[in-house]
């Protein structure tokens, strides 16, 4: 099966940025997507890409957050720049239809104001 392990996340001052990284592998290259989860929240799409690199990412979170994927090394990166403490959450990596809904461990990132 896919197997996913998300990398990067941390504890950052508002305004700050960070990188987020989903390594993939056991699958071929696949559209991608990054989710995150507050506390006491639902689950959120936040950016996806596909196979040939196409990009989208949340309304709310354009201008600020970007995905884009290394094929070489099959991962999928996350950049968030100017991070708002709302950013605060465990974020997730996915496969895009269909999903494996094997949510893993995740990466905190953490906002501090």
């Amino acid at each position: 099966q896919v197997q996913l392990v998300e990398s990067g996340g941390g504890l950052v001052q508002a305004g700050e940025s960070m990188r987020l990284h989903c390594a993939a592998s056991g699958t071929n290259i696949r559209a991608m997507a990054w989710y995150r989860q507050a506390p006491g929240q639902q689950r959120e799409f936040v950016a996806r890409i596909s196979i040939t690199g196409v990009t989208s990412v949340a309304n709310d979170l354009r201008g600020r957050f970007t995905i884009a994927r290394d094929y070489d090394k099959n991962t999928v990166h996350l950049q968030m720049n100017n991070l708002k403490p709302e950013d605060t959450a465990v974020y997730y990596c996915d496969t895009y239809q269909p999903q494996t809904n094997n949510w893993g461990q995740g990466t905190q990132v953490t906002v501090s104001s």
